[in-house]
């Protein structure tokens, strides 16, 4: 990886990223608070999305484990292959986003949690869907930054984003487990 020098220009650079990302991200986060919370659109049920849960949660796994391998790549300094694990992860997130506003565009009405563990549930539930409003933006500014070759702002805020977006990945599983299984 190479490191580019400070240039005058690159505060200036970065800001407008930075609000770029912060426009896309509230766009993001309220196109899905919309979905699940806002009135129930004239499609709902007009397609079958049965199976995207089961997409959603095959996806939210293997970000998870594409971010612990791209953890171990850096950790050893292969960065270059690190970079390509990380983008990989960015796109099964992606991937996984664009899925999930299908579902919820085409489903009726979310699936309400039947078990014996709703506090624990909610619990899981809440924290996961906080945290993925949140990592919406650590992710882009994070990405942004490793591919803008700033390496020690990288590293400050992908020490908060990994754990964050590692966590959002594994509960987004566990919230399929406890919903479906």
């Amino acid at each position: 990886m190479t490191t580019r020098t400070t240039t005058p220009d690159r505060p200036a650079r970065e800001g407008f990223w930075l609000r770029i990302i912060a426009i896309a991200s509230i766009l993001v986060v309220a196109a899905i608070a919309f979905l699940i919370l806002g009135p129930r659109p004239d499609t709902a049920g007009t397609l079958d999305v049965s199976a995207l849960p089961t997409v959603n949660a095959c996806l939210n796994a293997t970000t998870a484990v594409l971010l612990c391998v791209a953890w171990l790549l850096v950790r050893h300094k292969r960065i270059a292959a690190h970079r390509n694990v990380m983008l990989t992860a960015f796109g099964t997130s992606t991937a996984f986003l664009v899925s999930y506003v299908l579902y919820h565009f085409f489903k009726a009405a979310p699936r309400l949690y039947a078990g014996n563990f709703r506090p624990l549930y909610l619990a899981v539930l809440a924290s996961h869907s906080l945290l993925a409003a949140l990592i919406v933006p650590l992710a882009l500014v994070t990405l942004y930054r490793g591919w803008a070759s700033t390496p020690a702002r990288h590293r400050r805020i992908a020490r908060i984003t990994l754990p964050l977006w590692l966590y959002v990945s594994a509960t987004g599983v566990v919230v399929y487990v406890m919903l479906y299984l």
